[in-house]
């Protein structure tokens, strides 16, 4: 996005902030009106009653629901410096039981509901120290006081609004306080503003002026974090964060309508409703994610794919979700928004095969993604990552790539660490500076990711690799990684092309730099190698042939146990690639080609 477009934007949020957000306040809807008003309720019901998919969430919703009612209300337990699974724990059982009390009316849920309140308000503090932990409980409070308003008696009123007032918004409109995540770029950005307007609206009764500013500075803030969607869609903190920071985006522009009848043109940011296309294509198939960055690999029903589903008329985003709801209704513990996807369901949208195989998302992240069929499951599946390792919870993984052949993920990326197991033991994770501490993690440096690495040195942080070529018909790419190895080369680029649907060429274009060096042509296995240069795994191969440099011999060195006792165990994996020289200023051409048994 261009400086100026940026700037256009932040004007009309400005202008936003003042006049027509004071107007709509001053109109806005009665209790309840967070996400689902009084007059969204017999619309649900209908959909229940018209859609099998439709009724089966609600069951699961429900049965959840009674499942809560045994259970002790939250307790005031941080893990480490985070209050954060306390209170999406309160979050998830406020929206459940809050749900299914006013879809039923019975009286044991919406006790339970209050139950869950008055604990979490009776809390010290909703630790603001680590404020998503405090944005999520506000969030959790605001959800509960709205939508069960008309059957809280007063003083449960008075002790949840106090609640939300000295312990949600007090401490983000404390006179002088400054939140570095109110303009920050990535999730808690959008985390944490959810919260806050949430709370502000919940309680704009009471204080209007408030609400005032709580919605005009999201307005102001979030499109700092909403820029990173522009022009494609992509999410650079990756497909587990897409989940969290998308959610509560799509959140805010949820209770925003609601409650005052407009979006104040957030949905019109340049590739925000492309986004449901991010986590589509990050999806292989064998149904896991491509958890670059601080990641997880197993996907999980989305309700926030549900609302870009309906909201762009994409029945094709829906691809992997009925399947993934279908195993989230046999579940009982579930999203924490898990019965947000009723309101926001379209009645009988059944999924549709995507159009597009292929697909490339430019952004600060750039991925290019092809794929042989959607339809079946020994599909053949590349998916490639650009960008800079310096992005918002970013690893040294530029130049690596995702592999799936014959319902096998043949090159993997390991993905996160826990991060109260590190920072328990004085971890410095957070450090990501050139040589810093977050470096040290095998799962994190360049070694642990299937790309080039150079004298066994760390990618350049703060360098940024473009994908240059893109082709759809022709499925390849090329990344620019010159800048990523900036003082180790004078240059490099590597190229990705699909073959015959059967097998993946990876050509890496290498100039020397000053001294001679030596580099590591790697991919991240759960393959064993055997001779001949194949790998194999659960009965599958995979052939690895070094086309050049000529005379290298491929290696195989065990991810497992990795090298430093802070390391997370990697069972079953393997680094399997060579080592060759490359001599001062010489230009060499390396190809490896990667094929399926006949390919």
């Amino acid at each position: 996005m261009s400086k100026v477009l940026f700037a256009a934007i932040l004007m009309v949020a400005g202008h936003a902030a003042g006049d027509e957000v004071r107007q709509r306040i001053e109109k806005a809807a009665p209790h309840p009106r967070l996400f689902w008003p009084a007059d969204g309720e017999e619309a649900v019901r209908a959909k229940i009653k018209q859609d099998p998919q439709c009724a089966a969430t609600w069951k699961a919703v429900q049965r959840a629901a009674d499942q809560m009612l045994g259970e002790p209300p939250v307790v005031y337990v941080k893990q480490g410096r985070r209050l954060l699974h306390r209170s999406r724990e309160a979050l998830g059982r406020i929206i459940h039981l809050g749900f299914a009390a006013r879809m039923t009316g019975d009286k044991r849920y919406i006790g339970r509901a209050v139950a869950e309140m008055k604990a979490a308000a009776a809390m010290p503090d909703w630790n603001p120290s680590h404020f998503l932990d405090t944005a999520e409980m506000t969030l959790a409070l605001a959800v509960g006081y709205d939508w069960l308003h008309a059957v809280l008696s007063p003083a449960e009123r008075a002790e949840i609004k106090a609640a939300i007032e000295t312990k949600g918004l007090g401490p983000y409109l404390k006179p002088k306080s400054k939140h570095g995540w109110e303009r920050g770029g990535n999730n808690w950005n959008q985390v944490c503003h959810g919260g806050m307007v949430a709370g502000a609206l919940a309680l704009l009764e009471d204080n209007p002026e408030r609400a005032v500013e709580v919605v005009s500075r999201a307005l102001k803030g979030l499109p700092h974090a909403m820029k990173v969607y522009d022009p494609d869609g992509t999410y650079p903190e990756g497909p587990s964060y897409w989940a969290y920071g998308t959610t509560y985006n799509v959140v805010l522009i949820a209770m925003l309508e609601s409650a005052l009848g407009a979006d104040f043109g957030l949905t019109q940011h340049p590739g925000f409703l492309k986004s449901g296309e991010f986590p589509l294509h990050m999806t292989g198939p064998t149904g896991n994610h491509y958890c670059f960055s601080d990641c997880g690999v197993r996907t999980v029903f989305s309700p926030a794919m549900v609302w870009f589903a309906t909201r762009t008329k994409r029945p094709d985003l829906l691809w992997f979700q009925e399947m993934l709801l279908q195993r989230e209704v046999r579940e009982t513990q579930h999203d924490r928004f898990f019965p947000l996807a009723l309101i926001w369901a379209a009645p009988n949208m059944n999924r549709i095969e995507p159009a597009t195989r292929n697909w490339y998302g430019r952004g600060p992240n750039p991925l290019a993604v092809f794929r042989t069929s959607w339809t079946d499951p020994n599909a053949l599946y590349l998916a490639i990552k650009a960008g800079s390792p310096g992005a918002s919870h970013g690893h040294m993984d530029i130049g690596s790539f995702i592999m799936e052949a014959d319902g096998v993920r043949w090159s993997l990326d390991l993905g996160m660490q826990s991060y109260h197991a590190l920072e328990s033991r004085g971890f410095n994770l957070w450090n990501g500076r050139q040589g810093g501490d977050r470096w040290k993690l095998f799962r994190y440096h360049t070694r642990g990711h299937s790309t080039l690495m150079v004298d066994d040195q760390e990618q350049v942080v703060n360098s940024r690799a473009p994908i240059t070529e893109f082709s759809s018909e022709q499925m390849f790419a090329v990344v620019d990684m010159s800048a990523t190895y900036a003082k180790q080369l004078a240059g490099a680029t590597r190229k990705f092309s699909v073959e015959s649907n059967r097998r993946v060429v990876i050509e890496d274009k290498l100039k020397g730099g000053a001294k001679p060096v030596n580099v590591r042509w790697a991919i991240i296995t759960p393959g064993t190698l055997k001779p001949g240069g194949w790998l194999e795994k659960d009965g599958k191969r995979l052939r690895i042939e070094v086309i050049a440099p000529k005379g290298a011999k491929l290696q195989s060195w065990p991810a497992d146990p990795p090298p430093n006792d802070f390391d997370e165990p990697n069972p079953g994996v393997n680094v399997v690639g060579f080592i060759a020289p490359l001599a001062a200023g010489v230009e060499a051409t390396w190809r490896v080609a990667l094929s399926r048994p006949g390919g």
